[in-house]
């Protein structure tokens, strides 16, 4: 493979990837408001996203295995063809149930949209400079995320719900489109040394005949991968939280915008993402994604601590500095020992943990909101954030 990482596909896939997200983030913070809209209470708006991850986490294993098997493109049209129509479910029902059972077949072909194109992208990129590629091309859902919220609350000011559903339905038509022109399933690289396991140490008796990859070839689950991924899982559950009930709580601490923190966040990613992933890959994956879930923790501790903008603006400072890096990073140290035939597999199982981690924050994070305030509930999420640590340096040395 070319030592070179800017090629016309890896633009393409910047542009799919800004797409997919400039839908989703339109979605998902006026959502809970829609539903409020409808009749459902704090803990109904918190399911939205949870429902979505959820269904994305359950699904996210058996769908990167299948778009190994059927083909990545044929995987990204159909899961864009099928949100399409989501997107019209939404605008089209008042009932707020009915939403929420919409997302779930959302979830499930979002775990696909994801893994598929993960998948594909990685294949585009030289190995040695892995977590650089990633850190880029990282940088269109960041855009996206930037743009996309105050869009969206901008179109619900002056149009409506149905015109955020409209917009929705011709991105994922874009989204369809894009995915139709792309070239079968990118390259795929040989990798005779790849193994399924995260981390395997390199050995004699750990031939390329008899490698983990090769035995596991036909299972679904990237196990070694899902468990030390459970590390994604820890912290995402505060970006869960950020993602459904950050505005919320500008609104009910009187600061504004509202959706001044996810911007936040997104600025700061944009900043830092190309120049960390650069950094890894030349100093280690390890050296750069430990210190990340430190200030992952710390910058939702601040938020809790904190409801004025400044609290805001250094929280989102801090917690984007380390949730950009920490997961282009995590993937580039994961895929070093991953089969280029195992890669979908590979995301799916990343992918299902983080989706558990923002389902579960969104979910129970709307629970401690009606019950105990928004303090304490991002208090809550700062703590297991602090786990992620500790769990990651056993689960790392358990699986060498």
């Amino acid at each position: 493979m070319s030592d070179r990482l800017f090629t016309p596909r890896f633009f393409v896939m910047c542009g799919f990837t800004f797409t997919v997200f400039l839908s989703a983030f339109q979605l998902l913070p006026t959502a809970p408001f829609r539903i409020q809209e409808l009749g459902g209470s704090t803990f109904a708006s918190g399911l939205f996203l949870g429902f979505l991850t959820y269904a994305s986490a359950a699904s996210a294993t058996l769908t990167g295995a299948i778009a190994d098997r059927i083909g990545r493109r044929r995987t990204l049209m159909i899961s864009s063809s099928v949100i399409l129509l989501c997107a019209i479910g939404y605008g089209s029902t008042t009932s707020y149930r009915l939403m929420l059972a919409l997302v779930v077949v959302h979830g499930v072909f979002w775990s696909g949209l994801l893994s598929a194109s993960a998948a594909y992208l990685t294949s585009l990129l030289p190995e040695h400079r892995r977590a650089e590629g990633i850190s880029y091309w990282g940088l269109s859902s960041v855009g996206a995320i930037a743009v996309a919220p105050p869009l969206a609350f901008w179109i619900m000011q002056h149009g409506g719900w149905r015109w955020i559903c409209l917009s929705c339905c011709m991105l994922n038509f874009l989204m369809g489109a894009i995915a139709w022109f792309l070239d079968r399933d990118g390259p795929t690289a040989h990798h005779p040394l790849a193994y399924s396991a995260t981390h395997l140490a390199s050995s004699p008796t750990h031939s390329p005949a008899s490698s983990p990859t090769d035995h596991a070839r036909g299972s679904l689950v990237e196990w070694r991968v899902l468990v030390l991924s459970i590390t994604l899982f820890l912290y995402s559950f505060g970006y869960g939280a950020i993602t459904s009930f950050s505005a919320m709580y500008a609104d009910a601490s009187g600061v504004s915008p509202r959706s001044l923190y996810l911007t936040c966040l997104a600025i700061v990613i944009l900043l830092t993402r190309p120049l960390s992933g650069k950094l890894a890959d030349r100093v280690g994956y390890r050296r750069v994604f430990m210190p990340c879930l430190v200030l992952i923790a710390v910058g939702l501790a601040l938020l809790a601590a904190g409801s004025t903008r400044i609290s805001f603006v250094a929280s989102a400072a801090l917690f984007g500095v380390g949730l950009g890096t920490a997961y282009p990073v995590f993937v580039a140290y994961v895929m070093r020992d991953v089969s280029a035939t195992r890669r979908g597999a590979a995301f799916g199982a990343i992918l299902a943990a983080f989706d558990t981690g923002i389902g579960t924050g969104s979910t129970t994070v709307g629970w401690l909101i009606q019950r105990f305030g928004f303090p304490t509930a991002f208090g809550v999420a700062a703590a297991l954030s602090a786990i992620s640590l500790p769990y990651f340096v056993v689960a790392d040395r358990r699986l060498r």
